[in-house]
């Protein structure tokens, strides 16, 4: 199975308060960015966070999930979250300050 653009239209939306939101396709799914820092995948139409410690704290329930098999858990964000935009994009920034910055990738000679 894969996440349909209708998914991730919807969670851009809703992240769009953030700015610097953007997402690439990965073989049939997603990866969410903030300001270069990738910190979900969205799989199957579902939302897992990079797991830190304050988005932990951020949510009520913690649901852990794979994105896919042989993934590093996850924390699963259900989709009735989505809902509040103002929530969604605090996790979604909270967990990006945590998370360190991407290596820059080598240039090919």
């Amino acid at each position: 199975m894969t996440t349909s653009q209708t998914t991730m239209d919807f969670l851009l939306d809703q992240l769009s308060s953030l700015g610097q939101v953007s997402a690439k396709k990965m073989f049939g799914e997603y990866c969410l960015y903030l300001a270069g820092k990738p910190v979900a995948l969205v799989c199957d139409d579902q939302l897992f966070l990079k797991p830190t410690s304050t988005g932990r704290g951020f949510i009520s329930q913690v649901i852990e999930g794979s994105p896919y098999p042989g993934a590093k858990p996850h924390l699963l964000v259900t989709a009735d979250l989505w809902e509040d935009r103002d929530w969604l994009s605090q996790l979604i920034q909270v967990t990006a300050n945590e998370l360190p910055q991407p290596k820059p990738k080598k240039k090919n000679a």
